[in-house]
């Protein structure tokens, strides 16, 4: 195993632990950068304007495409690390 897939792993368990919730914004983006993370660019079909949430989560992940796996694991490491 990697040493980045360690730090990832341990990011993962880390952003579970955090001391408070995380506003609705990093949520996003720290769904969308894992999200990046563990299955690439989202090929999903976009969901409903009135699907809010299902919306803003296509959207987070979205906004991270051309992203590549190690680059998206690390920037969700690092935010993960400025939250706690």
């Amino acid at each position: 195993m990697s040493d980045l897939q360690s730090l990832f792993e341990a990011a993962q368990s880390n952003a579970k632990q955090l001391a408070e919730r995380p506003d609705n914004p990093t949520l996003l983006k720290i769904y969308g950068l894992f999200k990046q993370a563990t299955e690439g660019d989202n090929t999903e079909k976009k969901p409903s304007f009135s699907d809010f949430v299902a919306r803003a989560k296509w959207d987070a992940w979205t906004a991270n495409k051309g992203l590549g796996n190690d680059e998206a694991k690390q920037k969700y490491i690092d935010l993960i690390e400025s939250l706690r």
